[in-house]
């Protein structure tokens, strides 16, 4: 227990970087996968078919595998990402939008299809009937399984330990290196901090669902 309280600097420096892989790329993952999600959706085959095969490439690559394209792969494609903080964000981001992209496609499919033809036929375009009548009404049956997204892309963080980024699965493999009697202490300070996100998020989630099944 003292080890915890001797590092905390330490612990909370990794919890800082955790905390900003986790709101950066879930912000840029919101974005890109809502995005996704509408072609997805669009009338325009092409579209649907590039979409399509986006979410079902990065959903059944291994995070891991991500990792190694961006950092050997890409740079033979003249695609060179700075090694650490900016090439994680740019890995959990791509990985976590294909999941986001399905959250939001499901509950746009929960939309009665009269809607959609409601707006249509007053003269409003594909994304005007996305943006100003179908998402609006989705929101609320996304919500929940989104946060369960954000809970996952906290926990992938971890992965961004293995190419030059010290966060806390970072921080507590150092720990562990310096103080090798202790290791037990370090992965329950570790486990600790990522609680302190995940949990809050899976309680937002449970709140959000139980007001979701109520209006219904």
């Amino acid at each position: 227990m003292n080890l915890i309280a001797d590092n905390l600097p330490t612990f909370l420096a990794g919890f800082r970087t955790t905390l900003q892989l986790t709101l950066v790329s879930g912000a840029i993952a919101m974005i890109w996968g809502t995005v996704l999600a509408a072609l997805r959706v669009a009338p325009l085959r092409s579209l649907r078919a590039f979409a399509t095969a986006y979410v079902e490439l990065l959903r059944n690559t291994p995070l891991t595998l991500v990792f190694f394209a961006m950092v050997l792969i890409a740079p033979q494609f003249g695609v060179i990402a700075p090694l650490g903080f900016w090439t994680a964000v740019i890995c959990l981001s791509a990985y976590t939008s294909a999941f986001v992209c399905e959250a939001v496609r499901s509950g746009i499919n929960s939309v009665g299809i009269g809607q959609a033809e409601a707006a249509r036929a007053i003269g409003l375009t594909f994304a005007q009937t996305l943006s100003q009548v179908v998402l609006p009404q989705a929101v609320r049956s996304v919500v929940p399984p989104l946060i369960n997204v954000f809970v996952a892309l906290t926990k992938n963080t971890s992965v961004a330990a293995g190419f030059a980024v010290v966060e806390l699965t970072g921080t507590g493999r150092r720990l562990s290196l310096a103080n090798p009697g202790e290791s037990i202490w370090v992965l329950v300070g570790v486990a600790a901090f990522y609680l302190l996100i995940t949990v809050p998020s899976g309680i937002a989630a449970g709140v959000v669902e139980r007001k979701v099944a109520f209006s219904r």
